[in-house]
C-alpha cells in the first residue's frame, strides 16, 4: 500500500529526513516516534503528497508518487481522497463559522447529495461525542474540542488512511483517552492508521508496529508490537522521547 525506499527530503539546506524506509499495509496501525525536529511531520506530509521526495522512491498501491504525479490534477484527486490528515495544530485546519459547517465542508466539495452530507455530519458528531458543539464556532472551542472537530472533519470524508500528527499534544488526559478510543474504533473498522506521537503508552495497545527516528533524521528502528512487549525498558524510552 504505502512504501518508501531510501526516501529523503530537505528544506533548502536543512534536512527533513534521509535514508528512510517504511512499509504500511492496508489495515495497519503504525506509530512514528522520535525527538522533536527529527522528521516525523515531514514524513507524514510526504505520505499525503504535500511534499515530494528528493531522493528515493515512494509508491502508493504500486503507483509512483513523485513530482510529476503530484502535478497531474487528473491523478491527484483520487490519491488525496484516500487520506485524512489531522494536523498537529488543529486550529490551522478549522476555518468555518460553525462545527456543523466545518464537518460538512469536505463532503460538500465531493459533490455529495445533501441527505448524505447531513448523515455524515450527524454520524461524526455522534462518534466524536460532540453533538453539543454542533452550533459552536470552532475557534472559540478548547484545544481538546478543536482536536475532536478536526478529526470529525477528516472522518466525514471517509478516507481509507487516517494520519494524525501528534494528536495528544497539549491535551488533558480526558481528551487523550477519548481520542485513543476513537482511533481504536477506526482501526477495528478496517481503517489504516498512521500516528506520530510522544505518548507511546497512550497508544501502545493500538499499534502493530513502531518506526523510530533518531536525531540524525533517519529511521533507526522498526519494532513490532509483539517485540515491544518483551522490551519494557525500550517502551519507557519511547514514552520519554
Amino acid at each position: 500500500m504505502i512504501k518508501i525506499a531510501n526516501g529523503a527530503y530537505t528544506y533548502g539546506t536543512q534536512t527533513g529526513f534521509h535514508d528512510v524506509n517504511i512499509n504500511v499495509n492496508r489495515g495497519d496501525a503504525v506509530c512514528i516516534m522520535g525527538p522533536n525536529g527529527s522528521g516525523k511531520s515531514t514524513l507524514l506530509k510526504t505520505i499525503v503528497g504535500l511534499f515530494s521526495l528528493e531522493n528515493g522512491k515512494y509508491t502508493f498501491n504500486d503507483q509512483t508518487i513523485d513530482k510529476k504525479f503530484l502535478k497531474d490534477s487528473t491523478k491527484t484527486g483520487p490519491f488525496y481522497q484516500k487520506f485524512g490528515f489531522v494536523f498537529q495544530n488543529s486550529d490551522i485546519q478549522l476555518f468555518n463559522t460553525s462545527v456543523t459547517d466545518e464537518i460538512a465542508f469536505g463532503p460538500q466539495h465531493l459533490g455529495l447529495p445533501q441527505h448524505e452530507i447531513d448523515q455524515r455530519v450527524n454520524d461524526c458528531l455522534k462518534l466524536l461525542k460532540i453533538e453539543r458543539l454542533r452550533d459552536r464556532v470552532p475557534y472559540h472551542l478548547s484545544g481538546g474540542e478543536q482536536k475532536l472537530v478536526a478529526i470529525a472533519s477528516v472522518l466525514a470524508m471517509n478516507p481509507d488512511i487516517i494520519i494524525l500528527d501528534e494528536p495528544f499534544n497539549g491535551l488533558s488526559p480526558k481528551y487523550r483517552e477519548l481520542i485513543t478510543q476513537i482511533v481504536n474504533q477506526l482501526h477495528h473498522a478496517g481503517k489504516t492508521i498512521i500516528i506520530s506521537s510522544h505518548h507511546f503508552n497512550q497508544i501502545r495497545s493500538l499499534v502493530d508496529r513502531v518506526y523510530v527516528f533518531s536525531e540524525d533524521h533517519t529511521i533507526t528502528r522498526e519494532i513490532t508490537a509483539d517485540q515491544l512487549e518483551e522490551m519494557p525498558r525500550f517502551i519507557d524510552y519511547l514514552d520519554n522521547l
